[in-house]
């Protein structure tokens, strides 16, 4: 086919030409010329602005209109919608009935599609980059480089994000070879889990693990310890990881994970003192005054150590937006890999903030975003979300679904809802008068609630609703299994 048509004219002035080609672009219109299925056989990744010639680009978007309003595409219905262009010599009625005639295959079809996609997208990689040059010579004085950078960071995952032809539908046979090889592999496990497994073993047992592509709401009111209950399972999840190098040479997750976390409102020197804190078992005020003994800093400097060798990776940016989360999330799972999410807190993100935009609908972006990030990278995203004060209104503090601030996305958009509960905390701050019958009642469910708190799943896509128990530790912040008389060694007599 090559070496019959024309060669259509390249510039002069090109010194060196974008990557493109022009046989692919010529054999796969040809083939939809004379066979307008091969169309559908490209239709799901293949747009018009993918071809590098002009005429190539009019030539399949009419191709496509006609095929779209169940027309045919040939030579002869569209020679009346390209009017007249000089190509080499040749007219345009001429120059499409020529790729008609010389047309290949329509087996090949896609496999030339996906050719000229792949050069279209190496072409604007090389605009991206010119663009980059031409901003970082021009750019005015009050210009930030770091802006810069995010913008060029942005357009380079929008092309990856653009830049993938997979998907579609695959058949139910292989959707079942899936389910059955997770379930192997969670059968396989010590725990038997499907999913990330917390370190919180009656958790575990309720949710699977932590399961792929699931957006997690973690909320609860101030002072509840959420944060406390996202660092413990970050930790434990990145201190429990290992991993094996497969044939092909990718890395295959064995146990634990490696975790990425957002603190948009703790400095990460806070977050490390908080988890230094809740491994050493020495209270993270004593460490930030220096008031520890000799014995409490060999436990803290041993927490630091084991700290150092896990792959648990903070981002204490405060204020970012939900499009550069994206991106960051995106970078950290390629260069470092990425297992778990963790976002602390919800309502700190921010979203495009169009004109006119309400919190709800800003929101609304937000949860959706994360779910499909959560999707995209295949990995479980644990959210923190403040509820809102109507939870104080009420007798029974025990958080619903309802109690969720902006709570109509949040829920909607939720694979799981957690809340954390701790009856201590409210009890705590109604302490009668020392002495009185009702300080002794209050003492007595003082010490039934002391050091309990509850893990309430409020929705489970894939598993049952209910309350775990677990032990708090509120000088250390630290969450544990809940020590019970069915888990306890047997008593000697």
């Amino acid at each position: 086919m090559a070496q019959t048509l024309m060669r259509l004219p390249v510039p002069e002035a090109a010194i060196r030409t974008a990557p493109h080609n022009i046989e692919a672009e010529q054999a796969l219109l040809g083939a939809l010329l004379v066979n307008n299925d091969a169309y559908y056989r490209v239709s799901d990744f293949l747009e018009p602005e993918h071809f590098s010639e002009d005429i190539h680009r009019r030539i399949y978007e009419i191709s496509q209109q006609l095929i779209r309003a169940g027309k045919l595409a040939t030579p002869i219905t569209l020679k009346t919608f390209l009017g007249d262009h000089d190509l080499g010599g040749m007219t345009v009625s001429q120059y499409i009935a020529r790729l008609a005639v010389e047309a290949t295959t329509v087996i090949n079809a896609e496999a030339y599609g996906r050719t000229i996609y792949d050069l279209a997208m190496r072409r604007r990689l090389i605009t991206i980059g010119e663009d980059m040059v031409n901003v970082a010579y021009d750019a005015p004085v009050e210009a930030s480089p770091r802006a810069q950078i995010e913008d060029a960071e942005r357009r380079l995952y929008e092309l990856a994000e653009a830049g993938r032809y997979e998907g579609g539908f695959q058949s139910f046979a292989e959707a079942l070879r899936q389910a059955v090889d997770m379930a192997a592999e969670a059968y396989k496990r010590d725990r038997k889990l499907s999913g990330v497994a917390t370190g919180l073993s009656d958790l575990d047992r309720m949710m699977g693990g932590l399961q792929s592509s699931d957006l997690i709401i973690l909320a609860g009111r101030p002072g509840m310890g959420k944060t406390a209950l996202a660092t413990n399972i970050a930790y434990n999840i990145a201190r429990a990881y290992s991993s094996e190098r497969q044939q092909d040479g990718t890395i295959k997750r064995l146990d634990g994970g490696i975790v990425g976390f957002f603190s948009l409102e703790m400095s990460s020197e806070q977050l490390a003192t908080r988890v230094i804190a809740e491994q050493s078992g020495v209270p993270s005020y004593k460490i930030r005054r220096g008031e520890i003994r000799e014995d409490e800093f060999g436990r803290v400097a041993d927490a630091a150590r084991e700290m150092e060798r896990i792959p648990l990776y903070i981002d204490q940016t405060g204020g970012i937006s939900i499009a550069q989360l994206t991106a960051r999330a995106r970078r950290l799972k390629r260069q470092k890999g990425l297992d778990i999410l963790v976002v602390d807190y919800l309502q700190l993100l921010s979203g495009a903030a169009k004109k006119g935009e309400n919190r709800v609908q800003e929101l609304t972006e937000i949860t959706t975003g994360l779910k499909a990030l959560a999707k995209e990278l295949a990995v479980p995203i644990i959210a923190l979300s403040q509820l809102s004060r109507q939870v104080e209104q009420r007798d029974d503090k025990r958080p619903q679904l309802s109690d969720l601030r902006e709570s109509g996305s949040i829920e909607q958009d939720a694979d799981v809802v957690i809340f954390v509960y701790r009856e201590e905390y409210y009890l705590k701050n109604k302490e009668p008068k020392m002495g009185t019958e009702e300080y002794f009642k209050w003492q007595t469910e003082m010490e039934q609630v002391h050091g309990r708190a509850e893990v309430i799943i409020g929705k489970q896509r894939h598993g049952p609703t209910g309350t775990v128990a677990l032990h708090f530790e509120a000088e250390i912040t630290r969450f544990s299994n809940l020590a019970r008389e069915d888990n306890l060694p047997e008593r000697m007599d």
